[in-house]
């Protein structure tokens, strides 16, 4: 904390930029603890508080916009990128969608309080098309909510972090090392439930092609969509396919039989919502259920019909 604390007084509002400028740009370095101290700092006269807060705006807002163009230009690869290196990749792009379909722009007004959000929203405001001031109005309202309220947290405690700073700095570099060593450990243990759950979810599947196969022999499978309303709409679904939501399966298709095949798609990685989906319907007696092996995203690269 100390060392955070010289760094401030050393490089002032061009440190704060640069960190949260990292942080949004998915750099795992949280901005929030600099926030907070810089308030606190900043309500001792350092520098003023609203040209910390234009800087802390500024810098999310450049990295929201490069992740918005990189949506808009580059679509779906972009968010199973972001998803792959997350490490809650299972629903990532799933639940943000279904978020962002519910809610639209707005929801950016609260991106950067729900963890594994922001990023993923900036990046599908771009793919899905929404108007730039639209996206700027409501992502830079966010930003000034996310850093305000870290800025008045600071202030209003600002004798609570220097309680703080100075019991790190009695523990000197132990204290680092402690705070450095509950880091890793989270990583490490979201790192480990993620391997856990793809482990959980290894299963037999079918590729495009065995499914192109069938279909042209007259063997027709169920084939479930399980991806959510939005992405259905911007890139169409496997011909035949049966939209299905993925978190209940409480109203089954009627085409569903005990005994039929039954196909299941996504388009995340490892297929884990198909999977998933799969396993629920083997448990409930469903003997012949299979994700297809690359999802949506390898039916398209592979030349064959959607509809949409």
């Amino acid at each position: 904390m100390q060392q955070l604390v010289s760094l401030l007084e050393q490089y002032g509002l061009s440190f704060v930029f640069l960190h949260v400028l990292a942080e949004q740009a998915g750099v795992p370095l949280p901005a929030y603890p600099t926030l907070i101290v810089a308030g606190a700092l900043a309500a001792h006269a350092h520098y003023d508080i609203s040209q910390l807060l234009f800087v802390a705006v500024a810098a999310a807002l450049i990295a929201d916009f490069a992740w918005y163009l990189a949506g808009a230009r580059l679509g779906r690869p972009v968010l199973r990128t972001l998803c792959r290196i997350s490490l809650s990749p299972d629903s990532c792009v799933r639940q943000t969608e279904s978020i962002y379909l519910r809610w639209g722009a707005p929801s950016l007004l609260v991106a950067k309080f729900i963890p594994g959000f922001a990023a993923v929203a900036t990046a599908l405001a771009g793919s899905i098309g929404t108007p730039l001031w639209v996206f700027l109005l409501f992502d830079g309202i966010g930003a000034l909510l996310w850093a305000g309220l870290a800025v008045g947290l600071g202030v209003a405690f600002q004798n609570a972090v220097n309680d703080v700073i100075e019991v790190l700095e009695q523990f000197g570099k132990w204290g680092l090392l402690a705070i450095i060593a509950s880091f890793a450990l989270f990583v490490a243990l979201k790192w480990w439930q993620r391997q856990r759950f793809y482990r959980q979810l290894r299963m037999a599947r079918i590729s495009v092609e065995e499914l192109r196969d069938l279909l042209d022999r007259g063997e027709l499978p169920v084939i479930l969509d399980v991806r959510s309303p939005l992405a259905q709409g911007m890139n169409g679904r496997i011909p035949g396919a049966i939209p299905v939501d993925a978190n209940s399966l409480g109203d089954k298709p009627a085409e569903l039989s005990a005994a039929g095949e039954v196909i299941v798609y996504c388009a995340c990685p490892n297929e884990a919502s198909a999977a998933l989906v799969a396993k629920r319907l083997i448990q409930q007696g469903y003997s012949r259920v299979r994700p297809l092996h690359g999802g949506i995203d390898a039916w398209i690269a592979a030349g064959y019909a959607i509809e949409r």
